[in-house]
C-alpha cells in the first residue's frame, strides 16, 4: 500500500516537473529575444553616433547575438531534455 502511495506521489511530481521545463524552456526563448533586441538597438545606435566605425560595431553585434542565441538554445535543449 505504501510503495503505491509514493509511486502516485512520483506521478503527480513528474507532471510538475514537465510544466516546470515546459516554462523554462518558454523564458528562455523570451530571454534570448529581449537580449537579441537590446543588442540590435546598442548597434544601429552606435552607428549613428560614429558612421565610420560601422563595420566593427556591426561584426560584434553579428557574433554576440551568436552567443546569446547558443545559450538559448542550450537551455531550451536541457528543458525539453528534462520532459523526456
Amino acid at each position: 500500500m505504501t510503495g503505491l502511495t509514493l509511486l502516485q506521489a512520483a506521478m503527480d511530481l513528474a507532471a510538475i516537473g514537465k510544466a516546470g521545463a515546459g516554462i523554462g524552456a518558454g523564458l528562455a526563448a523570451i530571454g534570448a529575444g529581449l537580449g537579441i533586441g537590446n543588442i540590435g538597438k546598442g548597434a544601429v545606435e552606435a552607428i549613428a553616433r560614429q558612421p565610420e566605425a560601422g563595420g566593427d560595431i556591426r561584426t560584434n553585434m553579428i557574433l554576440t547575438a551568436a552567443f546569446v542565441e547558443g545559450v538559448a538554445l542550450f537551455a531550451i535543449v536541457v528543458c525539453l531534455l528534462i520532459v523526456l
